[in-house]
């Protein structure tokens, strides 16, 4: 039945994943699925959004679709195939629905477009892209790009359309054998009323269109509403839907034909011409960067944060377990479009506009050279359209001013049409109304070489080749525009923040790993907690350190290489007693190593007892002479450039000889201090300036007894 007193179409769509389709069960304590994840979220707007505008106007039957994935192969992705089948369900089912509905993927690979790819082959690809639309247009375009230009990504939109049909053939067959009747369908309004209002209030409706500033327009248009609805639902037999539905037509007919035959907005601006921009960077004291973006009455506060390894998302779906280290938070609170509202987990509307930023900025985003996690938070203040872009914007001033070096700057817009037969007009930069009452939201975001980001939502059929191409061109010379704005706020990447963490990273040999971790992470436990730090072992043994504050970082540093260095016979060490025996003495020559210095090796000379020369606490310099069983043994009379004398006290004999030359070893752990602190300033000193769209990162290396350690600046 269709529903009483709404004025949209209540339409649903649920995809989900079961983990038995991929032979898992369930993580968490009640092992069974939960709440949809992020990328469930996400495909169900996929499937949403082209199949929505096809269902007849004044269908107000409640509608839901539930696309479950039963059976995973993990070399191919299950959006298309769910959105195909959702088409096929309601091809058959009987409801209104226009046209049918198929959908394809494309990736660029090789400098050729390859129909479908498999995840592997996604994975070398400098294109993602979906395209879903009927036989005879495109509805819905979705995709991440490595800077592709405009004629590329046409090209690939008109590839992946070629490539569906032969589906919707196949689904034409399917409804033919099992397709139930097409239900009637009642007028949404009479004519009659639509002409009646039109007489009385659309030169009120003109005049409100010309408020250039949102809230005020829209009061203006809300006492036009209630006239109306005084009027013919008082004095006419028709109900409040009828002429709520006759009034938005006629503010459609009546904008659309302003903005066709007058070549006027609604702002009064040019159909090709941007809002005004203001741009600002560092607004917090303590945020690691930031921005303020603001075009017109749209607006969108951004912060970046950089943290550690430890700090990525983990994600466990279908494909397996995997972290991201790039996180991008959309927030659009009540406020911003001056409503009050209870504050409610994100919508899937903020996952989807966030997911599109993420799209855009990802490929500029720094390789693993720049080893942080970075999240990017975009508060949207205040909202009259193309918001997602304004975060594209900010995201990227943000990321910059925390000195992520991207590759270079990006940029989005929002594009518009309005189209009536043969003519059509392209909108730059549209506003809310012009978003809802236009036949075309398509945003696009890059560089100034190139594409990141492209999405497109077509609400009519029709839509040629040859709009899309002039929508690109047009949209190109609008985020051209906007990046020359961007750039007098913030030119280049700056420094890293002092409130950022340093990250420190050096190999270690694999079989000292479990001597680093301990036994229960027993050790790496205590490094964490005594020195503040953050350290992540991978299996390959790469060690990353990271701490806010160099005394932190370096004392950790120390810790671990004390544990994971492989001393070898000859090398010279500053060493504590720790035990004495009638045999000799255990010294403490590095980190936990103790090595034992048998009676013999204490004194050219000879001695009584070993406590007649040494004590508990005692420093001493030793050398390590070679190896019992695994257990170090080691000399004191060899440690010496002078031959030990039974009258001198090796405590002072060890204070002259530090006074001295340093030994080899020593003069190892100074080089790797002073490069150490080199990379340190460096990192400090910042990410080095973006020049066009390239950046390199070098690091600086040195070797310590078989640590090859790698210091991360920009």
């Amino acid at each position: 039945e269709a529903k009483v007193g709404i004025d949209f179409f209540p339409l649903t769509v649920n995809y989900q994943e079961k983990t038995h389709a991929a032979g898992k069960i369930p993580g968490g304590f009640f092992k069974r699925e939960g709440k949809s994840s992020e990328k469930e979220v996400l495909v169900s707007r996929l499937i949403d959004r082209p199949i929505r505008p096809l269902f007849s106007d004044g269908f107000f039957n409640e509608t839901q679709l539930v696309c479950t994935v039963h059976s995973y192969d993990e070399r191919y992705n299950t959006d298309i195939l769910a959105l195909i089948g959702a088409s096929a369900a309601l091809a058959i089912s009987g409801v209104p629905y226009l046209d049918i509905v198929s959908a394809s993927r494309v990736g660029y690979i090789n400098d050729e477009f390859v129909l479908n790819p498999s995840t592997k082959d996604l994975e070398k690809s400098k294109l993602d892209l979906i395209v879903a639309g009927t036989e005879s247009s495109v509805m819905m375009v979705e995709s991440e790009a490595k800077l592709l230009t405009e004629q590329q990504m046409l090209e690939a939109v008109k590839f992946g359309h070629e490539g569906f049909k032969p589906v919707i053939g196949l689904i034409k067959e399917l409804v033919e054998e099992v397709g139930k009747p097409i239900w009637g369908m009642s007028e949404v309004f009479p004519q009659e009323l639509k002409d009646h209002i039109k007489e009385v209030a659309e030169n009120d409706i003109i005049k409100a269109f010309d408020i250039k500033v949102k809230q005020d327009r829209y009061t203006a248009l809300d006492i036009i509403a209630k006239a109306m609805q005084e009027k013919f639902t008082d004095e006419e037999p028709y109900d409040e839907m009828q002429v709520a539905a006759a009034l938005a037509d006629l503010k459609s007919e009546v904008l659309r034909n302003k903005t066709l035959t007058e070549k006027k907005r609604i702002d009064g601006r040019n159909l090709d011409q941007v809002r005004d921009i203001a741009c600002e960077v560092g607004l917090f004291k303590n945020t690691h960067g930031s921005a303020l973006f603001t075009r017109g009455e749209t607006q969108a506060l951004v912060s970046t944060t950089l943290g550690t390894a430890q700090d990525g998302q983990v994600i466990d779906d279908l494909e397996g377990e995997y972290k991201e280290r790039f996180l991008l938070n959309y927030l659009f609170p009540p406020y911003s479009v001056g409503e009050a509202l209870p504050l409610r987990p994100p919508s899937r509307r903020e996952i989807g506009h966030g997911k599109l930023a993420w799209r855009a900025l990802k490929g500029v985003f720094p390789g693993k050279e720049f080893p942080y996690t970075i999240r990017v938070v975009s508060e949207i203040t205040e909202s009259n359209g193309s918001s997602s872009m304004a975060t594209v914007c900010g995201a990227s001033m943000s990321m910059m001013n925390a000195g992520v070096p991207i590759t270079a700057p990006v940029a989005g817009i929002a594009m518009g049409l309005v189209k009536e037969k043969d003519e059509f007009v392209i909108l730059s930069d549209i506003v809310a109304d012009e978003d809802h009452l236009g036949d075309m939201d398509f945003k696009v975001a890059g560089t100034t070489e190139g594409v990141t980001a492209l999405q497109m939502d077509i609400k009519v059929a029709g839509i040629t080749l040859e709009i899309m191409e002039k929508a690109l061109e047009q949209a190109k010379a609008g985020r051209i525009h906007i990046l020359e704005q961007m750039t007098k706020a913030i030119d280049s990447v700056h420094d890293v923040s002092n409130n950022a963490p340093v990250i420190v990273s050096f190999q270690i040999n694999k079989d000292k790993i479990k001597d680093v971790i301990g036994p229960g992470g027993k050790v790496i436990r205590d490094i964490c907690e005594t020195t503040g730090a953050k350290i992540d072992i991978n299996d390959d043994g790469t060690i990353s350190v990271a701490a806010v504050g160099k005394d932190k970082l370096d004392a950790a540093v120390k810790r671990v290489k004390e544990i994971a260095i492989d001393p070898k016979v000859g090398d010279i060490f500053n060493g504590t007693v720790v035990k004495l025996l009638d045999a000799g003495a255990f010294v403490n020559f590095i980190g936990t190593k103790d090595g034992f210095v048998h009676i013999s090796e204490i004194s050219h000379d000879r001695i009584k007892s070993v406590d007649s020369v040494l004590s508990v606490g005692q420093k001493v310099k030793v050398k390590l002479i070679g190896y019992d069983r695994g257990k170090a043994k080691l000399t004191i009379k060899n440690a010496y450039n002078k031959k030990q004398k039974k009258d001198v006290d090796v405590t002072n004999d060890v204070a002259e000889e530090e006074e001295k030359p340093k030994n080899q070893e020593e003069s190892k752990a100074e080089v790797v201090n002073n490069q150490n602190k080199s990379a340190e300033n460096n990192s400090r000193e910042g990410a080095k300036k973006w020049n066009n769209n390239s950046k390199s990162n070098k690091n600086n290396a040195s070797e310590e007894n078989d640590v090859k350690e790698r210091k991360y600046f920009d």
